[in-house]
């Protein structure tokens, strides 16, 4: 029974983190800190890397239950999700802006021993807003044109390097990796790589290469990063995420601006008020089913 409710909530954990991910503004890393796993998917993940055989073989597993609720619910998203995105994508906003806000006083309550009395970090709270809204004002002013038909080491070092920027922001919470691609230019001429190679265009594999192997690197090192500073700095780095949360709402705020036909940004008129309520009880509802699966039996 104890491995059943183990599956069911790795696979509950996976299948969030992939709704969060394709919604603009939203990263998993999010959704994985509210519900209360990052700490476990980010050791994994550093793990998988360096570990020991034993600990490998764990973090492998472990991620394979995430990876199948993840690939779930990227379907899900993409077959079912994505036209609300488009055709409802304030409504969806304001269900993601209450799904913050509503997490942000349970996320507190969880890391109250890192929280209270340390109230002298609040500059990363700061820090982490100026950095997820720097990046959001910087995705509105950016017009970078790249071109990855026609690949030179230049482009190839750059598609790296903005591929690790890309994954690591994914999974930090607060920051969208989709929205790092769209900043720097390669987000559409990605996805148009990946539906190429679908079709059995080859042509376009160098550039996705480069792209996967500037992913696993950013894993690699990102994941001991983050590790060692929930390890050593606690206090500081859930500050520091909070900040990231807090500012994820501007980015949100902003996720309509981001679509293939962009739109006018949330506004009060835009805002739907049944929606953000109903993000609140998602919310409430998976802390309490994570509080119920994890009740000894």
């Amino acid at each position: 029974m104890k491995k059943v409710k183990e599956i069911i909530i790795n696979l509950i954990n996976g299948l969030c983190m992939a709704l969060a991910d394709s919604v603009p503004g939203v990263s998993g890393g999010t959704v994985a800190f509210i519900l209360g796993f990052y700490d476990k998917f980010i050791s994994s993940l550093d793990d998988l890397f360096r570990g020991n055989l034993e600990t490998k073989k764990k973090a492998f597993v472990y991620l394979i239950k995430i990876g199948i609720g993840w690939a779930i619910g990227f379907l899900l998203a993409a077959s079912i999700l994505s036209s609300l995105f488009n055709t409802k994508i304030y409504e969806m906003s304001s269900l993601f802006l209450g799904f913050i806000i509503f997490a942000i006083p349970l996320v507190i309550k969880e890391e109250k021993e890192s929280v209270k009395g340390k109230y002298k970090n609040i500059i990363f709270t700061v820090l982490g807003i100026a950095l997820v809204v720097g990046i959001a004002i910087l995705s509105q002013k950016a017009n970078f044109d790249i071109n990855l038909q026609n690949l030179n080491i230049g482009t190839i070092a750059y598609i790296f390097v903005v591929a690790m920027l890309a994954i690591s922001a994914m999974i930090l919470p607060g920051i969208s990796g989709s929205t790092i691609l769209l900043i720097f230019g390669i987000y559409i001429p990605i996805m148009n790589n990946i539906k190429a190679f679908l079709h059995l265009d080859f042509s376009v594999f160098p550039s996705l290469l480069t792209f996967g192997l500037g992913i696993i690197l950013g894993v690699v090192l990102f994941a001991r990063i983050a590790r060692k500073c929930l390890e050593k700095y606690r206090s500081q780095t859930v500050y520091a995420i909070l900040g990231l949360m807090i500012g994820s709402i501007y980015s949100i705020m902003l996720g309509p601006t981001t679509l293939d036909e962009p739109k006018e940004m949330l506004t009060f008129s835009t805002f739907s008020i049944l929606f953000f309520i109903l993000g609140g009880a998602i919310i409430i509802g998976l802390e309490l089913l994570k509080k119920a699966l994890n009740r000894k039996s």
